[in-house]
């Protein structure tokens, strides 16, 4: 197996205490879109950061495209491109005027290299006069990835690369990352998104800094232990609050207009139902079985951890 990223027992605190990474581990094949999946806080930022050589972790070793991370750093960060979570490029210069600039530090420039960006860049090609302060966040995500990918990296970080943006301008970035993918190039990606570990061919769900499962999203899915039921009340609160402090409910949470809920051991979920409607006529609810999901998984996952909040 090639791989490009090979990640072993890394870990980095911080001086006020918190504890971002927690001996992660997990190896990304070369060619491959990754991604590290999980909520605010889980981690992702800082693990990027140490991957893109910008912060020093306390422990751990990271071998990157043959290369270590510690005593090869400027060999990786020529091999590179990261677009992180928060739109950096300089807004008061124009879109042309960022791609040369970044262009210029690797020692190229945008004649030369257009046709690594031209599908991506074509798009914003009629405003390349307009400052970059002034697009819109859609047309920001693409002008990163052009600055990203203007020196050919081998590897591309995305830092959460889809918070705050529309849904068709998610769905336009994704399709340019499976097609930079069957080019060749590795991608790493992080967000916050559920739905958009489907979209990866390989995911590590992460929170509190440590791997909680790495499979395919498929594998995933396949793995989760119980079976799952979605229900639906005109009130889903009430029903909540009851279904919590039932003995025989293994897990339940809201999603979205529905609850989903697991029970424990071989109890039937016909038994449950009609026991709940015994003890609490007041509340009415339907109840069917469905296919869990990777955001039951990941829930599922914390629940085994012992991370309940």
């Amino acid at each position: 197996m090639n791989y490009a990223l090979e990640i072993e027992n890394l870990s980095k605190a911080y001086p006020s205490g918190v504890k971002a990474l927690e001996h992660l581990s997990c190896k990304v094949e070369a060619g491959s879109l990754f991604g590290f999946i999980g909520p605010d806080g889980a981690g992702k930022t800082t693990l990027f950061r140490i991957l893109t050589t910008l912060l020093l972790p306390d422990e751990g070793k990271v071998n990157l495209l043959g290369l270590d991370l510690i005593h090869d750093y400027k060999k990786i960060r020529q091999s590179l491109g990261y677009m992180p979570g928060q739109f950096s490029l300089y807004q008061d210069l124009s879109v042309e005027e960022n791609l040369n600039f970044f262009a210029g530090v690797f020692k190229t420039n945008l004649a030369d290299n257009y046709h690594l960006i031209e599908d991506i860049y074509k798009q914003i090609e009629p405003f390349k006069h307009r400052r970059a302060g002034k697009l819109s966040g859609g047309m920001k995500q693409k002008l990163a990835l052009s600055c990203a990918l203007i020196h050919k990296p081998q590897m591309l970080f995305l830092d959460e690369p889809t918070t705050g943006v529309d849904a068709v301008s998610r769905k336009e970035f994704w399709q340019m990352l499976h097609k930079l993918r069957d080019g060749g190039l590795t991608i790493i990606v992080s967000t916050p998104y559920m739905d958009e570990a489907a979209l990866c061919d390989q995911v590590a769900l992460i929170q509190k800094g440590k791997i909680l499962s790495i499979n395919t999203p498929q594998e995933i899915i396949k793995s989760f232990p119980l079976q799952l039921f979605a229900l639906k009340s005109t009130d889903n609160y009430p029903l909540l609050k009851v279904l919590q402090a039932e003995e025989s409910v293994h897990s339940v949470w809201l999603f979205g207009e529905s609850l989903h809920l697991s029970l424990k051991g071989n109890l039937s979920i016909e038994s449950f139902e009609a026991d709940i409607n015994r003890r609490f006529p007041q509340l009415t609810f339907e109840v069917e079985e469905i296919e869990a999901g990777i955001e039951d998984c990941f829930m599922e996952l914390m629940y085994s951890h012992g991370n309940r909040s």
